[in-house]
């Protein structure tokens, strides 16, 4: 199992509702942070494996919200995959203020496509020696 966690993502005026609560829409955005940053861990870049062919859409997207996030809360993102990937790629997270409250878990789960011509395709190579170490036994 890979796990990262990214810490000191502070919440912004700008993230918030008109009750001073963190946009239910803003989590999507701290999921991609989490996610990006955590193949980032692994010095895996999704530029990268753009430039060399391969996206990566959304599939899925799914959130509970368990206690609002507030202006000026320090995040933190832990992101999980209990899997290896393949075809798609599933990504768990939870997302704690700096009093370490548990406000938010989700789950993405994204496809592997190719850029050429839009056909799903496996996770690139580069990638998955990337992950192996934490799944071996």
């Amino acid at each position: 199992m890979f796990i990262h966690e990214v810490k000191g993502v502070r919440v912004r005026y700008a993230d918030t509702d008109q009750m001073g609560y963190v946009y239910y829409g803003n989590y999507a955005r701290y999921y991609e942070i989490g996610r990006v940053e955590a193949l980032r861990s692994l010095d895996f870049h999704y530029k990268v494996m753009e430039d060399e062919g391969v996206m990566m859409p959304v599939y899925e997207n799914r959130s509970r919200y368990i206690k609002p996030a507030r202006y000026d809360d320090e995040l933190s993102i832990r992101v999980t995959l209990q899997e290896m990937p393949g075809i798609r790629v599933v990504f768990h997270y939870e997302i704690r203020n700096q009093l370490n409250v548990l406000l938010n878990t989700g789950e993405t789960t994204l496809v592997f496509q190719r850029r050429d011509n839009g056909k799903l395709c496996m996770a690139p190579e580069k990638l998955l020696n990337k992950l192996r170490p934490y799944f071996e036994i």
